[in-house]
């Protein structure tokens, strides 16, 4: 792994810690402060620092980051979220950096399902 790509994935590490840790300000170092945020499952598009933090002041959840990918300017993490209001999901969070800083995210957020009897013969569980 080259130097740029650790950087990258120590900052999409830090994010989680920043998250888990409630620490406002670890979290928001990590975002460039025109950064965008995308949500597209909802539609919703977060620019610049001022409403990011607006956001994720008061974000309620937890993450456990099963996975970091990085890969050039690229990092992605795979976590499973617990968000207190609702219930837990799977996301999925791509990152584009730049300096070591997050300049883009998209956002997919998954909810869990049971399995299909359809394919039952053919899986197996995942255990975490």
């Amino acid at each position: 792994m080259c130097e740029a790509e650790a950087a990258n994935r120590q900052t999409a590490e830090r994010v989680f810690r920043a998250i888990n840790g409630r620490d406002v300000t670890l979290f928001h170092d990590q975002f460039h402060g025109d950064s965008v945020i995308e949500f597209p499952q909802s539609g919703e598009r977060i620019v610049g620092e001022q409403n990011r933090r607006g956001v994720y002041q008061s974000f309620p959840g937890r993450a456990n980051v099963r996975r970091v990918l990085t890969g050039g300017d690229l990092a992605v993490v795979e976590a499973d979220v617990d968000y207190v209001e609702t219930k837990d999901w799977c996301a999925v969070f791509i990152y584009t950096l730049r300096d070591a800083k997050i300049e883009r995210a998209t956002c997919y957020w998954a909810a869990p399902f049971e399995p299909a009897e359809s394919r039952a013969r053919w899986v197996e569980p995942i255990t975490p």
